[in-house]
């Protein structure tokens, strides 16, 4: 890379697309002309690998030196040519104990293969999860029992006042203390990673692989699952619509935002 390129790191849903899961012309624009000008743009996601590449096609980056960071950091994907790079995933054991107390607290719980989306049951809230992330899903009954490949992460949905989801997430404090780390990647989407693994670990990762200096980054998003890479980044930015937590950890704001091209007022600020 020129010594002037930089790397942006962009959070997908709420921050490059917009509520109706949709890139904007802006957006889509300012991307190709970062690129043109030496730039890189890494989708910096917690959706599923299975669930980015399309918007990784759509936006042109299969091509050299194009990244993913998806699974909120668990793997890191080379995008040009079609290649996990690197990968932390779930003991068995811990997806089991997950899937138990979810359970015991009424919580739906689903985790990942290679090629699908994974639940023990169909609900209406896992089918709209699939839809929005353009993934497959299959219905597995003895879900976790039948796994035999560990999974980079499991997510627990509950009901919007997250009541249910704090209490089961207190309830499991101690036990993940020194095993996993889990987040919020959206009001009702509970994230379970192993611990350690975060978009803002990756991000430290991949600049190592590319000799890319952290002085040179900058991280967007909006959620608690951003945060980290914010922190990471040498210029963390906030979308105007981003949650309150998220934009105390950013350095500053987007007056735009995910539905008024946020991310392209970031790229024409600090990359072009």
């Amino acid at each position: 890379m020129k010594k002037t390129s930089k790397i942006l790191f962009t959070d997908l849903d709420n921050t490059l697309l917009n509520h109706r899961k949709q890139i904007t012309p802006e957006n889509r624009q300012a991307i190709a002309q970062a690129i043109a000008l030496g730039h890189q743009v890494v989708i910096c996601t917690g959706r599923p690998l299975i669930g980015t590449t399309a918007q990784i096609r759509e936006l042109d980056l299969v091509q050299p030196g194009c990244y993913a960071i998806t699974y909120n950091g668990a793997v890191v994907y080379d995008c040009f040519r079609e290649e996990i790079l690197f990968q932390k995933t779930l003991p068995l054991p811990y997806v089991k104990y997950i899937f138990e107390k979810a359970q015991q607290y009424d919580l739906f719980c689903q985790t990942y293969s290679n090629t699908h989306l994974l639940a023990p049951y169909s609900s209406p809230a896992m089918k709209a999860y699939a839809a929005k992330s353009k993934v497959s899903y299959q219905i597995l009954p003895d879900l976790p029992d039948c796994l035999k490949e560990e999974p980079a992460k499991v997510l627990v949905m509950g009901p919007k006042d997250q009541k249910q989801l704090n209490a089961y997430q207190e309830a499991i404090r101690e036990w993940a203390e020194d095993k996993i780390s889990i987040f919020y990647s959206d009001q009702t989407y509970l994230e379970h990673v192993l611990l350690g693994v975060s978009k803002g670990s990756a991000i430290k990762w991949l600049c190592r692989r590319l000799d890319i200096p952290l002085e040179n980054t900058i991280a967007v998003g909006d959620a608690q699952n951003d945060i980290p890479m914010l922190r990471t980044a040498q210029t963390g930015i906030a979308m105007a619509n981003a949650a309150p937590e998220c934009k105390a950890s950013a350095d500053c704001v987007t007056e735009n935002d995910c539905e008024h091209s946020g991310v392209a007022e970031v790229i024409r600020k600090f990359l072009l």
